[in-house]
């Protein structure tokens, strides 16, 4: 039994009606809206796993819906297919240029509806499957990114994301208040790149504390920034009032010696592609390593950029 979440988003009742208990059979679970603005809020309210829009609609037709939804960075990663009359080619590129992963033309079958649904999710699943905590694309997601954007020519910054002290936190406090801590940090990014990044940005989990993220030059400052903001001002919440208080840890390290440990704090270290010519993610990781290392020299949360292109 499939415990992924579908959203149908269509106008005409009876139809509506038909799709979801076709999908609640299939062993779906199953929302439905009305039209794109109440489907719109359905999202946002609880992301789905898939979306089925309609593109002939009241109020908010599919085609703007759908591009709503890839335009921010929140909801870009949920596939959609376009379900319409008109099955003319114009139209089927229509919904693919707004950001459809696939378009189904009315009447179809169940058959054909469920094995294309079938085959988004297996890719969704994909995406996300390296890294279950976070829900965030994994290494091979990364590598794909990192490959797409030297190979095109264009301009792009790179930012390496890793926590100071977060093993210490982990060992002291928990495993599972170090997956919060995990979690949180992975909506921290996403909502810095939502706020000052643009559709195209990317973000992902390398594993552990250590995450990436991809953006243009002129945005990854803000991202950073605001990264870093965010960071210092709520982590302190998963802390103890006694160690909030005095802004470290009483831990013992491996040597039974009582020791103070600091705060998480976190250290991002960016690269540009502006006055280099870079090859291969490989070069990023060493760069954004040496960076890090001297981040992590300096107290506190910091951001070190590299020089070259600064």
């Amino acid at each position: 039994m499939s415990h992924e979440r579908i959203l149908i988003v269509e106008d005409e009742d009876s139809l509506r009606k038909v799709l979801k208990l076709q999908l609640e059979h299939a062993g779906y679970e199953v929302e439905t809206a009305e039209d794109g603005i109440q489907g719109l809020e359905s999202v946002r309210s609880r992301p789905p796993d898939l979306v089925l829009l309609d593109v002939m609609m009241p109020r908010m037709d599919g085609s703007e819906v759908c591009r709503r939804l890839k335009a921010n960075f929140l909801t870009s990663q949920i596939p959609v297919i376009m379900l319409t009359a008109l099955g003319g080619l114009k139209d089927k590129v229509a919904g693919l240029d707004v950001g459809a992963n696939d378009y189904l033309t009315k009447p179809h079958s169940r058959e054909e509806l469920l094995a294309r649904m079938r085959n988004i999710l297996q890719w969704s699943r994909l995406q996300r499957q390296a890294n279950p905590l976070t829900g965030l694309p994994g290494n091979a997601a990364i590598e794909a990114a990192a490959t797409q954007r030297i190979e095109s020519g264009a301009e792009f910054a790179f930012l390496y994301i890793d926590l100071d002290h977060f093993k210490a936190f982990n060992d002291y406090y928990s495993y599972q208040a170090g997956d919060d801590v995990i979690r949180w940090t992975a909506s921290v990014i996403l909502g810095a790149v939502a706020k000052y990044g643009s559709k195209e940005d990317f973000v992902g989990h390398v594993g552990g504390d250590d995450f990436v993220a991809f953006s243009t030059p002129e945005h990854a400052r803000a991202v950073a920034a605001e990264i870093v903001r965010e960071f210092d001002e709520k982590v302190p919440s998963f802390y103890s009032e006694e160690d909030r208080e005095r802004g470290f840890v009483m831990t013992t390290n491996r040597q039974n010696v009582l020791t103070k440990i600091p705060l998480m704090t976190v250290t991002i270290a960016g690269v540009t592609s502006i006055g280099r010519v870079i090859t291969h993610i490989g070069q990023l990781s060493d760069i954004a390593a040496e960076l890090k290392r001297y981040g992590k020299s300096r107290p506190g949360s910091v951001v070190v950029w590299e020089r070259r292109g600064d």
